[in-house]
């Protein structure tokens, strides 16, 4: 019996592959022409709900809140007179609020898209493979090399390694050694057994592929395209609104 990809569950609302890529490349826009902040605190709270609507609660009040003790953080240091502090945080302000929103909903996205949805999907839009399976292997690939980078922690920890700027700049040498050099080697290998096991399992494959989930858009797909747009309509004209 086929089964719905786009039904409501108890974790939540699930929404098509297609419909998460095209807020992703909306919202990606969106930061980039964010006029104010203003702007970036409302596209961050439309990605909360978001999360929070397909069943991710911690994974978005989280980032939200963390957003906002920054946001706060923010508006104080932009308060104090210039100096070098203010400087050099100004600098790095524009890169933080254009980078984070899409940082947030792409977590949002990897947590809850199967690589067999995103596959079905994908070929159902007729997207070439060559862009198909280097995505496929990415949807893979993050979440095992972060599964991979709490082992080495964990295991360091006995140590008394730990990956903080503290531990850092206590032992530099013994930090690098004991954990970034195992994680680019877990890295590597993973990247070489997802390949080989998409190969195996017949990513490959011109048949047109089957699926026991129903994928196609649903109303609250609609809904979160038509929502996404209007976030980006609204970017575009908000000067137009804020301004006297």
């Amino acid at each position: 019996m086929i089964q719905s990809a786009n039904t409501e569950s108890r974790h939540g609302l699930s929404f098509d592959p297609r419909t998460k890529i095209i807020l992703l490349i909306l919202c990606v826009i969106s930061a980039m022409i964010a006029p104010s902040l203003s702007y970036e605190n409302l596209l961050v709270f439309a990605i909360t709900i978001f999360g929070c609507a397909s069943g991710k609660v911690r994974k978005s009040l989280v980032p939200a809140a963390f957003y906002g003790v920054f946001y706060l953080l923010t508006t104080r240091i932009m308060s104090l007179e210039k100096g070098l502090f203010y400087t050099v945080f100004t600098s790095w302000l524009g890169l933080f609020y254009t980078v984070y929103p899409c940082a947030f909903l792409a977590n949002i996205i990897l947590s809850t898209t199967k690589v067999s949805e995103f596959l079905t999907a994908m070929n159902k839009a007729h997207i070439p493979k060559q862009v198909i399976i280097p995505l496929a292997i990415m949807l893979r690939y993050i979440p095992t090399v972060c599964e991979d980078w709490g082992y080495i922690k964990d295991a360091m920890r006995l140590r008394d390694v730990t990956p903080s700027l503290f531990g850092f700049l206590k032992n530099p040498v013994m930090t690098v050694e004991c954990l970034y050099v195992p994680l680019l080697m877990a890295a590597s290998n993973t990247a070489d057994e997802l390949s080989a096991a998409a190969v195996t399992r017949g990513i490959e494959n011109p048949t047109p592929r089957t699926c026991l989930l129903e994928i196609q858009f649903r109303r609250q797909d609609r809904i979160a395209i038509v929502l996404a747009a209007c976030i980006f309509v609204l970017g575009l004209i908000w000067e137009r609104i804020v301004s006297p």
